[in-house]
């Protein structure tokens, strides 16, 4: 006789907190401990990307970068502004843009796509800088896909067209291993912030699994001789 399957119940909220906060418990044991290298940095963010469920995780490393840099940037305080999707809908977050503070205006955006660039993507970011009626002097995409060398030059040919405005196309963890190597001792501090990022986020946007899993691989990263 077949069996019927049972899925298994969810954790109730108590059970999940007291999961992670087992977890945390591993990470950062010994206070004075060597700083992770940033290539091991690297990989632990590789790792962690390629969980299930890790579609938006280009954007909280970002976001998190800025966050861990932002008093370095010539002494200016940035401020981070997630956008929306054009559907409007808070589950597709997948902007932020850069300001200074005392300045109204954007001079950088970053775009993640979990896809391949194209022209058409390229033509709708410069549409919506003509239509925000602000100066934005970079646009800077970073996909998690590799990017065509006919695409990269289409990219280029845009500055003189537009009269000034940028636009850059960059693979999410080639951009995390050049900042993680011009901010080097910003590592751990970048560490610590997309960390926080990550518990933060509501399992909408990173589940239960994609938290814990962060948490046991930074400890297996630490931990490792």
């Amino acid at each position: 006789m077949n069996k019927t399957l049972r899925s298994k119940p969810p954790l109730s909220i108590t059970a999940r907190k007291a999961r992670i906060k087992t977890l945390l418990s591993g990470v950062n044991r010994v206070p004075d401990a060597l700083p992770l290298s940033t290539e091991d940095t690297v990989n632990l963010i590789e790792q962690h990307r390629r969980c299930k469920g890790s579609s938006r995780l280009p954007f909280l490393i970002v976001a998190a970068a800025y966050k861990a840099a932002k008093a370095e940037l010539d002494g200016r305080v940035l401020k981070l502004a997630a956008r929306n999707a054009a559907n409007g809908r808070a589950s597709a977050l997948r902007e932020i843009q850069i300001r200074l503070v005392g300045d109204d205006k954007a001079v950088t955006v970053c775009e993640m796509k979990n896809k391949a660039v194209l022209r058409g993507d390229i033509d709708r970011a410069l549409q919506k800088i003509a239509a925000q009626g602000r100066h934005v002097q970079n646009y800077i995409f970073i996909t998690s896909e590799s990017v065509a060398d006919d695409i990269r030059e289409y990219a280029r040919s845009k500055y003189d067209e537009t009269g000034g405005v940028e636009i850059a196309i960059l693979d999410c963890i080639g951009f995390l291993r050049h900042f993680l190597h011009l901010f080097h001792r910003l590592r751990k501090d970048f560490l610590d912030q997309y960390q926080g990022i990550v518990l933060r986020g509501p399992d909408s946007a990173v589940s239960q699994a994609l938290k814990e899993a962060f948490l046991a691989l930074r400890q297996a990263a630490e931990s490792a001789d």
